[in-house]
């Protein structure tokens, strides 16, 4: 069974829900996206040069067998990559073993020095990170537009940008609207004011960490149980469905097979069924005191979001 597709603003289809690979260990994430695309029905791929798991991501979709044009893969530019994009466009495309990329996203709006003393994650002689104050994102925006009109990529977008950097640092120098904006969405971090802002330019929102993360409170919660009891399903598809009937693209991740077969199976079941009533009931769940990110990196910048310790 194929998943539902959101359509982005330049008319590529996007599967509404994906298989999220961070944190999965290489030795484990090839099997699981063979798992997924072979046996599940999962057509969409989501990762990251900075996960360290293109190459093992790229051997589960070739033995999987599902042709590439069925797959939508999404990976990200990291952050000392900023200034040479396309050079670490073909890194993550010969990891990956294809030539070309269905979304390609800005990981995070900041460039790290990639002279500093860690490839991925430089810091400064105070252990702070070593981000570079004068780069500006609009430099690496115009990069992306490149390749994305070099058909090297079918769509580009961004990944952890709040209103204000796409109102300051984006929109004003561009012709090409970011297709998607991948954010922390989940029932505590439901983000309603930025996810009306981006319905407003037409950007498709994506949630990483629709459950949370280890051991979330997110899976406890007494109105997802109380819904969730209510049409015979668990409380992890309420959260899942909760995200997908709101038409946010999402990006449940496991390597465990049984946990891939109900995320999929058991979000596209809870959005067929939960009614107009238990979305509002949801949508309040984190106005009533609960209101928690759970993905936070200490990056030492401001990047306009409310609610980020």
């Amino acid at each position: 069974m194929a998943s539902l597709k959101v359509k982005l603003n330049n008319g590529v289809e996007i599967p509404i829900l994906g298989l999220g690979t961070w944190q999965s260990k290489p030795n484990e994430v090839a099997t699981a996206v063979e798992y997924a695309l072979k046996e599940v029905g999962y057509r969409h791929i989501d990762c990251a040069w900075a996960y360290g798991n293109e190459k093992e991501v790229g051997e589960g979709i070739r033995k999987s067998g599902v042709p590439r044009s069925e797959i939508f893969i999404t990976s990200k530019l990291w952050c000392t990559h900023h200034s040479r994009v396309e050079a670490a466009l073909e890194e993550t495309l010969a990891n990956l073993g294809t030539d070309y990329l269905d979304l390609y996203l800005i990981h995070w709006p900041f460039h790290l020095n990639p002279n500093g003393n860690h490839p991925s994650f430089p810091t400064r002689p105070d252990g702070t990170r070593d981000i570079l104050p004068d780069w500006k994102i609009k430099d690496t925006w115009a990069q992306m537009e490149t390749v994305y009109k070099k058909g090297k990529v079918r769509a580009i977008g961004v990944s952890n940008f709040s209103e204000r950097v796409l109102e300051q640092d984006i929109l004003p120098h561009t012709t090409v609207v970011p297709a998607v904006n991948q954010l922390e969405i989940h029932l505590y971090n439901p983000q309603h004011k930025l996810l009306s802002y981006l319905k407003s330019k037409g950007i498709v929102p994506q949630a990483y960490s629709p459950l949370g993360s280890t051991n979330s409170p997110l899976l406890s919660d007494e109105t997802a149980a109380t819904i969730a009891s209510k049409y015979d399903l668990q409380p992890s598809d309420v959260l899942l469905g909760y995200l997908v009937a709101k038409d946010i693209v999402t990006l449940p991740k496991s390597v465990t097979p049984t946990r891939i077969a109900s995320n999929y199976t058991g979000a596209l079941s809870a959005a067929s069924k939960l009614s107009k009533e238990d979305v509002e009931k949801l949508d309040g769940v984190a106005a009533s005191g609960k209101q928690k990110r759970l993905i936070t990196p200490p990056w030492g910048v401001d990047l306009g979001f409310e609610n980020w310790p």
